[in-house]
């Protein structure tokens, strides 16, 4: 099949975009939910429990950016498709699955840990600043997902396969 490399960097795209995309709408879905709760109590915490609810949702923009690059990479976005070879297409696909994965389970797990500093707040809304970076700590394993695919994706377009 002459095009399957394409259809290879295009699926490791599109799961990048997708799979952190869901990752970060559970994620924020939950802490969304905690936050409601609490401001339904207390609605001068709202802005407390937003940042809280916001934080699982950068996976999700992650994903896309990793998508966009491949697309802009192989000539999907400008035009400038050229040859792209089964090999070639596997390594963006394998390329893109530390975003796919890492966004899936990062934005998941962030949400978890937004949802116990939702409660903090709840409770203790003078150490919301030690709930953020609980949240914020699952954030490092987004980026560095994301660096990873970045380093990859750069990487693969000067091989000659």
């Amino acid at each position: 099949m002459q095009n399957l490399g394409y259809v290879f960097a295009i699926l490791g795209g599109a799961l990048a975009a997708a799979l952190a995309g869901v990752g970060s709408a559970i994620g924020v879905g939950r802490a969304g939910r905690a936050a409601a709760g609490v401001v339904s109590e207390d609605p001068s915490k709202f802005g407390k429990v937003l940042i809280l609810q916001i934080l699982p949702g950068t996976q999700g923009l992650y994903g896309f950016l990793i998508a966009f690059l491949l697309f802009v990479q192989i000539g999907v976005i400008g035009g400038d498709l050229q040859a792209l070879s089964t090999a070639k297409g596997l390594m963006y696909f394998g390329a893109c699955m530390p975003m796919a994965i890492g966004g899936l389970v990062s934005a998941i797990q962030q949400g978890n840990t937004a949802v116990a500093g939702v409660n903090v707040v709840a409770k203790r809304p003078e150490e919301s600043g030690k709930a953020i970076i609980f949240a914020a700590m699952v954030e490092t394993y987004a980026v560095i997902a994301l660096l990873i695919s970045i380093l990859a994706i750069f990487s693969i377009t000067g091989l000659s396969l």
